[in-house]
């Protein structure tokens, strides 16, 4: 990674390892339709508005910068996109979720209900949602109420290689987690919903205490 000259107008294009893994299947495969802007390297922070110069002046250390070369590595860019709102929307959309957290007891075993996971956007409406399940080995996820027609899931772009081989996305606007199999030990996860149309984020966690010593202490009580 390096610094570009900030003092031209320079545009640095570049194929990320999804876009290479694209192009490698063939020209059908690699067909670029949409583009997305983001301010990753932006630091509002800096936006000074004691500057002594006068409004002018208060974003001046944030347009002096250095921007930061494009990297092939989508899980660590485009993380903060910008988005589209409607005109006079004075309050970013922020994302609800009930319950805020699911966890299934080791008494309940594989025959506990599963929970669904209803979300809700303030101050701006999304039609449907992407939800992202960093590990299905810790419990399944299923569509309850489907996001219609024409609707795509995002990529789960903010997964690390550690998570995305095992991760499970679905756009839908309502889904149902469930138990799942037993795990060797407690386990951990997050379910990460991001809204359709605002691009508003927000995650909860899911844990699985469904153990398969748990099972066969079950088991042998019964």
């Amino acid at each position: 990674m390096g610094f570009l000259n900030n003092t031209t107008v320079t545009v640095d294009a570049i194929l990320t390892k999804k876009g290479r893994e694209l192009l490698a299947q063939g020209t059908d495969e690699f067909n670029i339709t949409k583009f997305a802007l983001a301010d990753d390297e932006v630091d509002y922070s800096l936006w000074d508005v004691t500057h002594p110069n006068g409004t002018d002046y208060y974003g001046k250390v944030i347009e002096n910068m250095p921007l930061l070369e494009a990297i092939p590595d989508e899980n660590h860019v485009m993380r903060y996109k910008l988005i589209s709102l409607p005109k006079n929307t004075i309050k970013m959309p922020v994302i609800s979720v009930a319950p805020g957290s699911i966890t299934f007891g080791a008494a309940g075993g594989l025959s506990q209900p599963g929970s669904e996971v209803n979300v809700n956007t303030a101050n701006v409406a999304d039609s449907s949602y992407t939800f992202i399940l960093h590990d299905q080995s810790v419990c399944t996820m299923t569509v309850t109420v489907a996001a219609g027609e024409g609707v795509g899931t995002t990529t789960p772009f903010f997964l690390g290689e550690d998570d995305a081989p095992n991760s499970l996305t679905f756009s839908a606007k309502k889904v149902q987690i469930g138990v799942g199999s037993g795990v060797s030990a407690p386990k951990a996860t997050q379910l990460t919903i991001v809204g359709n149309d605002t691009g508003a984020t927000t995650s909860i966690t899911i844990t699985n205490n469904v153990t398969l010593n748990s099972l066969i202490k079950n088991a042998g009580a019964a």
